[in-house]
């Protein structure tokens, strides 16, 4: 695994896209997890201090200790919408978005039964568009196909919250199978000769630590915007 930070406290990696945080039962055909390859990696214990899906590719943060991980959690809970702790990611989106803008859109805890009854929860997403590419296949009726590529700054923590920000938006992620279109998505890995989830988490601020993770090399098929150039 690529480590990106180390101290008395925490270890962070750059997580490739594909590879699950930890074993979980909801996916228990898969042999792999970060936390397992990282523990025998360093020869250490380590607890999950926050998590990322596993198609998103980026910074994942490990404690060294579970009292290490709890006070991670608890600065996530409590300090987000205060600004000491501050996420950025990279995103792939169907269509031309506005320049820049917030998504305010409250979401149910469980995006699986968003239906059941659940409080919706207050959600904020902002973004900015780097990048529009009009690619030479067809969309519907149209010869040719729009995306973007944008920075997202999520100021709360809901699950999934920027792929169901943008999916609200009519903007969904390239590669989301669950939030976006499959038509779309594998027209789009044929064309970029990459199948994944277009989502990477490039930068995370918290407990005084900032961590990047600089994006990977199939990001380079989206120009200088991408390589933060």
């Amino acid at each position: 695994m690529t480590l990106l930070h180390e101290d008395a406290e925490l270890v962070a990696i750059d997580k490739p896209a594909g590879l699950l945080v930890h074993r979980t039962a909801l996916d228990a055909h898969e042999p792999l997890n970060a936390l397992d390859l990282l523990r025998a990696q360093l020869g250490v214990p380590l607890w999950p201090a926050h998590r990322l899906d596993k198609g998103t590719s980026g910074v994942l943060l490990f404690a060294r200790s579970a009292e290490a991980a709890r006070a991670i959690g608890e600065a996530f809970r409590t300090e987000f919408g205060a600004g000491r702790v501050a996420k950025q990611y990279l995103a792939l989106v169907r269509g031309w978005p506005v320049a820049e803008g917030l998504v305010d859109h409250p979401l149910a805890r469980d995006p699986e039964q968003p239906s059941t009854g659940q409080p919706r929860l207050q959600a904020l997403t902002r973004w900015q568009v780097l990048a529009r590419h009009e690619w030479p296949f067809p969309d519907g009726r149209h010869a040719s196909s729009r995306y973007a590529l944008v920075s997202v700054w999520p100021e709360t923590g809901r699950r999934h919250q920027i792929r169901r920000h943008f999916k609200h938006l009519a903007h969904p992620l390239v590669g989301d199978s669950t939030h976006g279109k499959g038509p779309h998505n594998r027209a789009v890995a044929a064309w970029l000769g990459t199948a994944r989830l277009w989502l990477h988490a490039q930068r995370l601020a918290v407990a005084g630590r900032v961590i990047e993770a600089p994006p990977g090399p199939e990001w380079a098929a989206l120009g200088a915007a991408a390589q933060g150039g």
